[in-house]
């Protein structure tokens, strides 16, 4: 079984704030398939750091408006 990640993000939030948004759309924008935004978004997926970057692009606000890392964990 796959270990859920640790990140937690903002995506389906930000999708519903820029005009309702699909997974496809943004899968199409960032260049990877709608399934690999399910699992970003469910948490079962962290993407790479340039993907993260172009996510966050997509939706014109900072990387960490879009993910978040529980504070004090260092594992």
């Amino acid at each position: 079984m796959v270990k859920p990640t640790r990140v937690t993000n903002s995506i389906r939030a930000l999708r519903f704030a820029h005009g309702e948004m699909t997974q496809a759309d943004l899968a199409d924008r960032v260049g990877v398939t709608r399934q690999t935004i399910i699992a970003i978004e469910q948490g079962r997926y962290s993407p790479s750091l340039e993907m993260a970057f172009q996510i966050a692009r997509v939706f014109k606000v900072p990387l960490d408006e879009v993910f978040q890392y529980p504070e004090g964990d260092t594992t």
